[in-house]
């Protein structure tokens, strides 16, 4: 099931494509997630995207707090900005298992530093236009694995601009 729409919640109230895919989490797609994720954010020229199992992303959606209904984040998690709220189209509202940063993306966000990233550059590569896919764990995210968690807790350490917690 593919779910297509245009959101004007972005950045300077600017119109953002959203895509939606659901997909089984079997051995062949995930041995090719990686390769979608990529193939479907350079084709639609994105700036950033994620490809997450739909419970994770929903604990990681619920980091978005609205300013008049604050509300603690799950599991510790980091509160993230409104998506209007976050002062460029290049800066990812959130992280997910796998992640897809677009050259400009990761140069806002300081993505790659090899003296702080080897862990994640491990589990990265480069795509055909200079972006990056970045997996977060060897397997898709699961947040009741305490290593599943602390994974994202420290990629959004490593990454605060993420959610405009904080300006580069």
């Amino acid at each position: 099931m593919f779910d297509l729409g245009l959101s004007a919640t972005g950045p300077g109230r600017q119109a953002l494509f959203e895509v939606h895919a659901e997909v089984p989490l079997d051995t062949t797609v995930l041995t090719v997630a990686a390769d979608m994720l990529a193939a479907v954010a350079e084709g639609g020229r994105a700036l950033w995207g994620h490809a997450t199992p739909f419970r994770a992303s929903t604990e990681i959606a619920a980091q978005t707090v609205h300013p008049q209904m604050p509300e603690t984040p799950p599991r510790g998690l980091p509160a993230l900005k409104l998506p209007e709220k976050i002062r460029s189209p290049e800066i990812p509202h959130r992280l997910g298992w796998l992640n897809y940063w677009s050259a400009a993306a990761a140069r806002v966000i300081g993505f790659p530093d090899p003296a702080r990233d080897a862990d994640l550059l491990s589990r990265a590569r480069r795509t055909a236009m200079d972006g990056w896919v970045v997996q977060l764990t060897d397997t898709p995210l699961d947040l009741d694995n305490p290593t599943h968690l602390g994974a994202l807790q420290d990629a959004y350490e490593r990454f605060p601009e993420i959610g405009a917690r904080m300006a580069p």
